[in-house]
């Protein structure tokens, strides 16, 4: 089972899985799953090809927020289905749910103010 409530189940475990402090702020973020990323992500990104991007964080990382500066949209993970099912066919060495997951800590590590550089370097390190 592939659809679109399976990866909202696995990342909602994932983020469950997650230690009480990281666990607490990831509640203030909405997660989204959808099959495709927007054209205005891929155009804002210079992103050619849809492929290219599994799951973008969208909003102000918190260790850049002021309580003084207003919100005007709330923080985003989003997860895209139909990039992430690709990666996962042609890799063939990662079970689905773990990479749903990888993308998922992924993309709220940008939340909690990682660069992608950092995650890099844990994903190494993780290895």
């Amino acid at each position: 089972m592939t659809d679109t409530s399976r990866f909202y189940d696995i990342a909602e475990r994932t983020i469950a899985g997650f230690p009480d402090p990281f666990r607490a702020a990831a509640r203030a973020v909405l997660l989204r799953v959808v099959d495709w990323p927007p054209d205005a992500f891929l155009k804002d990104m210079q992103i050619a090809d849809p492929l290219d991007l599994t799951g973008l964080y969208d909003g102000v990382p918190m260790t850049e927020k002021s309580f003084a500066d207003p919100a005007p949209f709330p923080d985003t993970v989003w997860l895209f289905r139909e990039p992430i099912l690709n990666e996962w066919r042609d890799r063939g060495d990662i079970e689905l749910d773990d990479l749903i997951a990888h993308v998922t800590v992924h993309e709220f590590a940008h939340h909690f103010g990682w660069s992608d550089d950092d995650i890099a370097t844990i994903d190494r390190w993780w290895e």
